[in-house]
């Protein structure tokens, strides 16, 4: 029930087995239909979340009614709204399941008990939110000095699996350019390399 998760830890940490067991008992495990939503705008965001199977998006609604999708999530991905978590507060974001998927969870609570009882998990933790962290200024720096062109390539080499799992429309909220714009830009590549 745990393979995957043990094996994703096992990466950053080594556990004794009692170390495993107590984790084990701290986890929620749970299947989630296509189009539910773990979180919505305004909710306390209370767990963190490795996706075992399926595809999460997370992504916020601004003033004037515009999508803008701050990541996807698919397997041995973690998803989470990090400052409502870690803070307790209500949350700007929504996390939605784009299809069926099978997630493990860790509630605040949970978690800090997890971090007295084997200290070693904040290491791992750490590591998660160093990574999530990269991964956003990687992001935003590429949002201010790559044109649309490049950004798209990027999402593609860096991701290559989710091109094929994600509609087109919401690559292109992702990348932050119209779904039109992201057409052209395929019909380019597509004439680019048949040339």
């Amino acid at each position: 029930m745990f393979q995957e998760i043990d094996n994703y830890v096992s990466q950053c940490i080594h556990l004794t087995q009692e170390e495993l067991h107590i984790f084990h008992s701290l986890l929620n495990v749970r299947e989630v239909r296509k189009k539910s939503f773990l979180l919505k705008e305004g909710e306390i965001c209370n767990f963190e979340a490795f996706i075992v199977s399926g595809c999460v998006r997370s992504f916020f609604i601004d003033e004037n009614g515009y999508e803008t999708i701050l990541q996807f999530a698919v397997e041995n991905w973690w998803v989470s709204d990090i400052a409502s978590f870690s803070e307790q507060k209500p949350s700007t974001i929504f996390i939605e399941v784009m299809d069926d998927a099978r997630i493990i969870t860790i509630d605040y609570q949970s978690k800090e008990e997890l971090f007295r009882q084997v200290p070693k998990f904040e290491r791992l933790f750490r590591l998660l939110v160093q990574r999530s962290l990269g991964n956003l200024q990687q992001r935003f720096f590429a949002s201010v000095s790559q044109p649309a062109l490049e950004r798209y390539r990027s999402f593609l080499d860096k991701y290559p699996a989710l091109s094929q799992r994600v509609p087109q429309n919401q690559i292109a909220r992702y990348l932050g350019i119209s779904p039109e714009f992201l057409s052209k830009i395929r019909k380019e590549m597509f004439h680019t390399k048949n040339k």
